[in-house]
């Protein structure tokens, strides 16, 4: 539950931006071939993860799926 409501706050959804940013730059610049087009893919998913505040393993916690939607406290 704490790793949710981290991820929900400002500092965790820049991370995940941050983080799909460098996973988008290492798929078209380092890996070639699949390799970078699933570094690419995944990099572009954490991205609007972090830019429209939900949480693709939240579910799996047994939290909301949007960030919008946890407890707050």
């Amino acid at each position: 539950m704490e790793f949710a409501l981290f991820m929900a706050t400002n500092t965790g959804r820049l991370l995940r931006i941050l983080a799909g940013m460098i996973l988008v730059l290492a798929g078209l610049y380092v890996f070639t071939g699949v390799l970078g087009i699933v570094n690419a893919v995944l990099g572009l998913l954490l991205i609007a993860a972090g830019l429209f505040n939900f949480c693709w393993i939240a579910p799996l916690l047994g939290v909301p799926f949007w960030g919008k939607n946890l407890p707050k406290g």
